[in-house]
């Protein structure tokens, strides 16, 4: 039997008692990626990716998107992101994001750090987006030896508002990053939000836009741990391999961190998954248009919901159990909803948002 203070620890890490809005890595792990890592369990494997789960999850990859890419799995977006910014820049570059990507607010510094230097500019555009114009006047601004020499553009689908950039909108940043000789990284930790969103097959939004390298996220969508990243110019990957062990990211099981791609995409989990978190937010964000005292801050085309709330509303909500974000995005409340969302979730945080709103 466990000592009283080992239960209490116990107890105190138990899950909670009804699903959140804070983020969506509070969800569990899928059923379908649950087994597969079950699946993987049983018994001897090769490692370091010598396996036939790593094997199955990068074809799966490549199928998906229907080319012949470079596919290594990482434990974390962050690593994903900074590492590929890293391959991509020298030290003396730089890659341009959008002013509230996740490269420039939330990596600690890690792509600089990882990148021996490179510097992250970030640019402005609306509801999260990239504007084009930003970009150029940046990398045209200066040209001499003084200034870190933009060398890559990073785009984040969906972004970090919530928003999703469309087909065309993807092919205008592809062609202006042809024509400033720019390298397009994309950060997808939610690229399956986006795909369900725009109705459009993986390929459409990716290399066929002149997307170098995509930072595939799972954990967001259902998944366990780790995350992908995609070369889609195979170039580039040219000893990507000792990077991610330089950086602590090789993983010696490596098919854990692979399996869970295989319940995923083998049957097109992650897609309807992504579609369900998505259907969820829409529903949140109609309702909460209602709600006297809310405001909606950006349009709701992923899977979340940016709403501006009295600050007692805020306090009230969370007294009441509620656990969501205020300080990411441009204020007010960020509310997530996950690939395990129901209506029911949606319409027990309504019921008490309408509540507590002010008369």
């Amino acid at each position: 039997m466990p000592k009283d203070e080992d239960k209490s620890r116990c107890d105190a890490a138990s899950p909670l008692p009804r699903r959140q809005f804070a983020s969506d890595n509070y969800a569990p792990v899928c059923p379908e990626a649950w087994e597969s890592m079950a699946a993987a369990n049983r018994g001897h494997a090769p490692s370091y990716g010598d396996d036939a789960w790593t094997r199955r999850a990068c074809d799966l990859i490549r199928d998906v998107f229907e080319t012949d890419c470079e596919v290594f799995f990482v434990f974390n977006g962050t690593a994903a992101n900074s590492l590929t910014i890293a391959t991509l820049c020298k030290p003396y570059h730089s890659v341009i994001c959008q002013d509230m990507a996740h490269v420039e607010t939330d990596e600690c510094g890690a792509p600089e750090f990882f990148s021996s230097g490179s510097k992250v500019l970030h640019v402005s555009g609306k509801d999260g987006k990239l504007d084009p114009a930003a970009v150029e006047r940046t990398v045209n601004r200066r040209s001499d030896i003084h200034y870190p020499k933009p060398h890559a553009l990073s785009i984040t689908q969906a972004s970090e508002l919530g928003t999703v950039y469309s087909v065309e909108e993807l092919r205008a940043l592809g062609a202006l990053a042809r024509k400033l000789k720019l390298k397009i990284h994309m950060d997808g930790a939610r690229l399956a939000n986006a795909l369900v969103s725009l109705s459009v097959s993986p390929k459409e939004i990716t290399w066929k836009v002149g997307v170098d390298v995509l930072c595939l996220g799972a954990t967001k969508n259902g998944g366990c741990l780790g995350e992908a990243v995609v070369f889609f110019d195979r170039g580039l990957a040219e000893e990507f391999d000792y990077r991610c062990k330089q950086a602590g990211q090789l993983a010696s099981k490596m098919r854990f961190l692979a399996a869970h791609w295989i319940g995923l995409l083998e049957n097109g989990a992650w897609l309807r998954y992504a579609e369900n978190a998505n259907r969820c937010a829409r529903r949140l964000e109609k309702q909460l248009r209602g709600i006297p005292g809310v405001r909606i801050m950006f349009p709701c085309q992923a899977n979340s919901v940016f709403a501006e709330m009295p600050a007692g509303m805020v306090e009230a909500l969370h007294e009441r159990g509620w656990h969501f974000y205020t300080f990411i995005g441009c204020g007010g409340a960020r509310l997530m909803c996950s690939w395990d969302t129901t209506d029911e979730d949606v319409d027990a945080f309504l019921a008490d948002a309408r509540a507590v709103a002010a008369p």
